[in-house]
């Protein structure tokens, strides 16, 4: 099915699947979308995914559910999801359709609109039969909990399974007391605050260290220069995996920082001491959640661990912002710096979805949990 192809469905919902072009028309539907989804996922919005099309969006394209067709003025977008086909995933000519991921885009359930988010579903996955592409729906790193998972517990007829279990520390700051927010280390065993205690003196032995944190969008682009060259001078820098040596990686950095920036909607937070960086981290924000991008630290410090002294001086400034509902950490299941600090978990999984009426979702299923199975065993 080529790219640009529109079909109506039934409740007066059109599906259509377009290319991931930033010059492509319906931008500004996409944005409004984004801005008022049921689930916060500002790695599918507009302003983030389109810069990042050039360095990763090869293959990629967009099922949008629209009220009319989508590129129609005055269209309401009311679902979207970038994905790609593929055709043989498990050795077997029985394709899928796989949820947009990488390295900077660790979330991946659909952008759905917050009025109607039942309907948007519902529409979504019907949206494959009616555009003639594989009924089987694979979205990586999905919640695995909350409203998401709802909505798809709520489905009736339809199967779904879950691969890939796993917990990510969460800053969940709603509805936290006072008290709360003074004692949150309370969790932390006493050991384990001296040694926090102890770093911090350490980092501080040269002079005072402070943390800024950069909103203003002019000053944005030399922030996250300065964060480019801090991961470069490190080791991967030296494995050649950092931005500075992955320009259309960095040159997606500077596209998205620019456009969250001018919303308003993106910080670096720096550890400095004397104009020095010791660590820094990038965090987009949606709605009232922040996401922990990336973090990098400077090697030379490493004895005094700048990149745990950033986040706990960053969840003391959270603490202190009533505007953050959550910060998620965005963390791989074995990176535990966030947990350290945050007791809160955000459920994440990978999970196959039946569109539509499907004989061969069982052996799908079968398929991928062999996949895993083997993937893990590799792994030991």
């Amino acid at each position: 099915m080529r790219a640009g192809a529109t079909a109506r469905m039934p409740g007066g919902l059109y599906a259509a699947l377009r290319p991931l072009d930033p010059a492509a028309p319906g931008v500004g539907a996409w944005r409004a979308l984004g801005a008022k989804a049921c689930v916060a996922n500002p790695f599918y919005e507009a302003d983030y995914a389109l810069p990042a099309a050039g360095a990763f969006g090869d293959g990629v394209r967009l099922l949008i559910v629209a009220d009319r067709p989508p590129d129609e003025p005055g269209a309401r977008w009311l679902a979207l999801w970038p994905f790609r086909i593929s055709r043989i995933r498990w050795g077997l000519p029985l394709p899928v359709l796989i949820g947009w991921t990488h390295g900077f885009c660790p979330l991946g359930m659909p952008l759905l609109d917050a009025a109607e988010p039942d309907r948007a579903l519902a529409g979504l996955l019907d949206a494959p039969r009616a555009l003639g592409l594989p009924p089987r729906l694979l979205l990586l790193n999905a919640p695995a909990d909350g409203r998401f998972a709802d909505l798809l517990a709520a489905r009736t007829g339809r199967r779904d399974a879950a691969y890939w279990a796993h917990a990510r520390g969460s800053l969940d700051l709603a509805g936290l007391t006072p008290e709360a927010r003074t004692g949150y280390l309370g969790h932390v065993s006493g050991r384990s605050r001296r040694k926090l205690r102890l770093a911090r003196e350490r980092l501080e032995a040269g002079g005072a260290v402070v943390l800024e944190t950069i909103a203003d969008p002019a000053a944005l682009i030399d922030a996250l220069d300065d964060y480019v060259a801090l991961e470069t001078a490190g080791w991967k820098g030296r494995a050649g995996t950092a931005l500075g040596r992955r320009p259309a990686e960095a040159a997606f950095l500077r596209g998205m920082v620019a456009g969250f920036g001018a919303q308003g909607r993106i910080r670096i937070l720096r550890l400095r001491r004397d104009r020095r960086t010791l660590a820094a981290a990038i965090l987009p924000r949606s709605g009232h959640e922040d996401f922990v991008l990336k973090i990098s630290y400077d090697e030379a410090e490493a004895a005094a661990a700048p990149g745990v002294q950033l986040v706990h001086r960053l969840t003391e400034a959270a603490l202190r912002d009533g505007a953050i509902a959550r910060i998620d950490s965005c963390a791989a299941p074995d990176y535990r710096l966030a947990e350290m600090f945050w007791t809160g978990r955000r459920a994440i999984a990978h999970r196959l979805v039946e569109a539509s009426p499907d004989p061969l979702f069982a052996l799908a299923a079968a398929l991928e949990r062999a996949r895993e199975r083997y993937a893990k065993w590799r792994a030991r």
